[in-house]
């Protein structure tokens, strides 16, 4: 059984597909502790699932370092075969990839390496294109510039909106990050070989 911590900064809209995904008995992971870089609407999942949960509040703290530091430190003490970024928007600082890394995946809304960074979505509609998509990668210490794992194409309409196109988006992001947790689960998906 894969172990996870999944950390958010907002509503968690994909961790709750993973809480609902290994709900399933056959379901080869659980999530085993929920963190947050602030008091995140999402952390109420975990109340819901009977999930523990911690904040490490950026703003805490004097710097990125000594908050990816505290973060790190309530990650492991969970002991996780996977840590995955859903929704956290927060950089973390080296030291923290490094520790983790290669079992530490995310989720971005576009189809990398298109529209990096915090604006993927407003930056797909902003350039026009026909298209954008969703991506789960391996983190590193670029700005989501990992290895990916897999990604889909999702159509851009002439009337969206970044709302609309977002909220199509995350439902083949949900899509991807479960599949993308069963396969690292059951052998289809080696991370180590993925950062060779």
């Amino acid at each position: 059984m894969l172990k996870l911590v999944v950390l958010i900064s907002g509503g968690g809209s994909n961790l709750r597909s993973l809480l609902e995904a290994s709900e399933d008995a056959e379901f080869p992971a659980r999530v085993v502790a929920i963190g947050a870089d602030r008091d995140a609407d999402g952390l109420a999942h975990a109340e819901e699932f009977g999930i523990p949960s911690f904040a490490v509040v950026y703003s805490n703290y004097p710097d990125r370092e000594s908050w990816g530091q505290a973060l790190l430190e309530q990650v492991q003490r969970w002991e996780p075969d996977l840590v995955i970024l859903s929704g956290l928007m927060r950089l973390l600082p080296r030291s923290v990839v490094d520790a983790l890394s290669p079992n530490l995946i995310n989720t971005h809304p576009a189809y990398l390496p298109e529209f990096p960074g915090a604006h993927g979505v407003r930056d797909a509609i902003a350039a026009g294109v026909a298209e954008s998509g969703a991506s789960v990668i391996v983190v590193d210490n670029g700005i989501d510039s990992g290895p990916i794992i897999s990604q889909r194409r999702v159509p851009v309409f002439p009337h969206d909106t970044e709302g609309t196109l977002h909220d199509r988006i995350k439902v083949v992001e949900r899509e991807l990050l479960v599949q993308a947790v069963l396969d690292i689960a059951n052998g289809k998906i080696n991370l180590k070989e993925l950062v060779a």
